[in-house]
């Protein structure tokens, strides 16, 4: 049987602590995927698009669209139209998703600070 090394166990000692401090609060429980599209539209350059969001996490477009969906609903991000393709869709951050982000960051340094400590 394989064995987590030390740092292995840490980093998923943390992982599972925030995501234990996260579907307790108040904030949207989201899924693995849901949060890499909104970390990517948040921490990406801009512009970003269902297709390149689907390139740059290497999942189909129907995936990112449910997750878009679900984002959108919690006003974590917004799509438009884009005004010189009409064909494309643009995903733009939200204050909303940015406050989201910042949350989370906090409970992850707060903590990785207290095991750590």
């Amino acid at each position: 049987m394989m064995s987590l090394e030390l740092d292995q166990a840490r980093a998923l000692d943390l992982w599972r602590n925030v995501t234990v401090m996260a579907v307790r609060g108040e904030e949207p429980d989201l899924t693995a995927r849901q949060l890499a599209v909104l970390m990517t539209v948040h921490l990406g350059p801009p512009p970003h698009t269902v297709r390149g969001l689907a390139l740059a996490l290497k999942v189909g477009k129907p995936a990112i669209t449910r997750a878009l969906d679900t984002l959108s609903r919690y006003d974590l991000v917004r799509r438009r139209r884009d005004p010189s393709d009409g064909r494309n869709v643009l995903v733009e951050k939200t204050v909303r998703g940015a406050e989201f982000l910042v949350g989370l960051g906090d409970m992850i340094t707060s903590r990785a600070a207290e095991l750590n400590r």
